[in-house]
């Protein structure tokens, strides 16, 4: 695992209409290797073991996300609240209900 970490990375999720796009999109703003499995058991080990999470998460346009896929939506935030119970001195903010200006 890369030992540097981003101060504050945004991802607009707004535009996302399905699971397998949000892993693509996940995928590409963090960083994750090549390899991705683009599951939700692949994302946490992802987070957990492949990359070094940044400080701050910004998410764009989370209400209508999880409007769009809540199931999803529900994962991915318990994902980040076990992350940072599991590894509190590498807590990363996160940060869902984030509005557009």
């Amino acid at each position: 695992m890369s030992n540097k970490r981003e101060s504050m990375v945004t991802i607009d999720i707004s535009n996302v209409q399905t699971a397998n796009e949000l892993h693509l999109l996940l995928k590409e703003k963090l960083e994750f290797p090549d390899f991705y499995g683009e599951n939700w058991d692949a994302f946490w080990d992802a987070i957990t073991g492949l990359i070094s999470m940044p400080n701050k998460l910004v998410f764009i346009g989370w209400s209508g996300f999880e409007k769009k896929l809540p199931s999803d939506a529900k994962i991915m935030k318990q994902c980040f609240i076990d992350y940072n119970e599991e590894f509190p001195t590498l807590k990363c903010d996160f940060f869902f209900n984030y509005h557009e200006n």
